[in-house]
C-alpha cells in the first residue's frame, strides 16, 4: 500500500447527501451550497487535489459523472431512486454510509493506497452523520460545513415555517462534538456555533466563499435589459428559492408599498426561483399576493435560470433585493455586487459580510416591507447614489475569488491532516479489506 505523508492532501471526499452539485440552483434544495461545492472542487482540482463529491442517487443519473478534470460526482444508492424530502432522508443515511464505504474501499484497492481519501468534508448536518463515520473508518480528519444551523433558523421563523426537528438539532450537536474542524463563511457564524452549540473556538476556521469574477462582471445595463426583454420600469430583482425563510413575499409587499408611495418611480419586480421544501412558496401564491396588493402588472415570477445566465439578470436589474430572515452567507448578494448592481438586504447573518451597508448596498431589519420600501426608494430615486453603490460593489466583490477560497480550504485540509497524524501517530484507520460493515466503529478521535 502507498503511504501518504502527514499533512499531504491528494484526495478529498466531499459529502452532499441531500442535494447534488449538478442540480439547478434556485429550486428544491439547491442553492448557494451547490454553487460553492462545485466551484471549490474545480479550483482544488486545479491545484492538484482530486475531489470526489458524493450525493444520493435520486433518479436515473449516471452513478459517476466527471464534472471537471479530477472532479467526480458520485451518486450512491440510498433509499428509492427518486426525490425524497430532506426531512425524511435521515432514514436512508445508513444505506448511504454503506455505499460510501464500499466505494471508498474499492478506490483504495484500485489506487494501491492505505486509505481512499486524506480528508472527509461534510456539507449540511445530514452529510455530517455519514462523514463522521467514514472518517473514523478511514482514519482521516473530518471537516464540516453546516451552511444553515437549526437553532439559528428557529430564532427567525416566519409565518408558515415550522421549528427544526429535535433530530436535526441533535445531529448538529453531534457533528460539533466530533468534527476536527468546523468550517464557517463568516466570524458571525463562528460565534453562533460557539454560543448556540458549545463549539470549541480552536476547532472553528473561517473561509469565505467566492464569486466567479470572470463570469460575474459589470456590463451595459440597457443592453442586458434589451436582451432579456425587460421593459423600461426600474427593475427590482429577487433570485433564490421560494420558501418562507427567503421571504419572497416581503419583496412583493415592499414593491407594492413603494409603488403606492412613489408612483413616479414606477418599480417592477422579477422573481427568479422555484419552491423549496415542504413549506415552499408556490409561484401562484406570490402572484396572488401581487394581485391582492394591486400590482399584478408589476410582478413576474419566472423559473430559476442556469448559473451562467444569472449575470445577465443581475446586470439588467437596478437593485437586487435579499429579504431573507436568516442567511449563512448570501452568495447572490456578492454575485450581484460583482456585476455592479446595488443590493438591499436583511441585516442578518452572512449578509452583513456580503453587503457593506451604505457602500455596496443597504441593510435593513428583516421581515419589514416598509423598511425595504424605504431602502429601495433611496436606491431607485438617486441615480448617482445607485451608480456609486454599484461601482463600489464591483470593486468589493473582487476581494472574494473562488481560487482564494479553495486555497484557504486546502490550507485547512493540510492543517487538519497534519494535526490528525500527529495525534494518532500516523495511523491509517482500520484494515480496509474488512469491507463496509455496519456495526459500531472504533476511533482514535477524541470527542472532547
Amino acid at each position: 500500500m502507498i503511504e501518504v505523508s502527514a499533512g499531504r492532501v491528494d484526495r478529498v471526499a466531499i459529502l452532499s447527501v441531500h442535494t447534488c452539485p449538478l442540480d439547478q440552483p434556485g429550486t428544491g434544495d439547491s442553492g448557494g451550497m451547490n454553487v460553492l461545492v462545485r466551484s471549490v472542487a474545480r479550483r482544488l482540482a486545479g491545484m492538484g487535489t482530486g475531489v470526489d463529491v458524493f450525493t444520493r442517487r435520486a433518479g436515473p443519473e449516471q452513478s459517476c459523472v466527471e464534472m471537471d478534470p479530477r472532479v467526480r460526482c458520485i451518486h450512491l444508492a440510498a433509499g428509492p431512486p427518486r426525490p425524497v424530502a430532506k426531512e425524511d432522508l435521515h432514514a436512508h443515511l445508513p444505506e448511504f454510509l454503506c455505499s460510501l464505504l464500499s466505494f471508498g474501499n474499492e478506490e483504495a484497492r484500485r489506487l494501491g493506497r492505505d486509505r481512499p481519501y486524506d480528508v472527509v468534508h461534510g456539507h449540511y448536518w445530514l452529510s455530517g452523520w455519514a462523514a463522521r463515520r467514514a472518517a473514523e473508518r478511514w482514519g482521516v480528519p473530518l471537516v464540516h460545513s453546516f451552511h444553515t444551523l437549526g437553532r439559528v433558523k428557529d430564532l427567525s421563523l416566519a409565518g408558515g415555517d415550522s421549528p427544526e426537528s429535535p433530530l436535526r438539532i441533535a445531529g448538529e450537536e453531534s457533528v460539533v462534538r466530533w468534527a476536527d474542524c468546523l468550517l464557517v463563511p463568516t466570524p458571525g457564524e463562528a460565534a453562533e456555533l460557539v454560543h448556540l452549540y458549545g463549539a470549541r473556538p480552536e476547532r472553528v476556521r473561517v473561509v469565505s466563499p467566492g464569486v466567479d469574477i470572470g463570469l460575474f462582471t459589470p456590463a451595459d445595463r440597457e443592453s442586458a435589459r434589451a436582451a432579456l426583454g425587460v421593459g423600461p420600469r426600474p427593475l427590482v430583482l429577487f433570485a433564490g428559492r421560494l420558501q418562507p425563510l427567503k421571504a419572497p413575499d416581503v419583496a412583493v409587499r415592499a414593491v407594492a408599498a413603494l409603488a403606492a408611495r412613489r408612483p413616479d418611480l414606477d418599480p417592477a419586480l422579477v422573481v427568479l426561483g422555484g419552491p423549496s421544501g415542504r413549506n415552499g412558496v408556490g409561484p401562484e401564491a406570490l402572484v396572488a399576493v401581487a394581485r391582492d396588493l394591486g400590482i399584478a402588472d408589476r410582478v413576474r415570477v419566472l423559473p430559476p435560470v442556469p448559473h451562467d445566465r444569472l449575470p445577465a439578470w443581475y446586470r439588467a436589474a437596478d437593485v437586487l433585493i435579499v429579504p431573507s430572515r436568516a442567511e449563512s452567507f448570501g452568495l447572490v448578494a456578492l454575485e450581484a455586487a460583482a456585476c455592479g448592481t446595488p443590493v438591499v438586504a436583511s441585516d442578518v447573518g452572512g449578509l452583513r459580510t456580503a453587503v457593506r451597508d451604505g457602500t455596496t448596498g443597504l441593510l435593513v431589519p428583516p421581515g419589514s416591507p416598509g423598511a425595504f420600501a424605504d431602502a429601495l426608494e433611496r436606491v431607485l430615486s438617486d441615480s448617482t447614489f445607485r451608480r456609486t453603490l454599484g461601482a463600489a460593489g464591483a470593486r468589493f466583490a473582487r476581494r472574494f475569488d473562488w481560487r482564494q477560497a479553495a486555497a484557504g480550504l486546502l490550507a485547512v485540509y493540510e492543517e487538519m491532516a497534519e494535526r490528525f497524524a500527529d495525534r494518532t501517530g500516523g495511523a491509517a484507520g482500520e484494515d480496509l479489506s474488512q469491507g463496509a460493515g455496519g456495526g459500531a466503529l472504533r476511533s482514535s478521535r477524541s470527542a472532547g
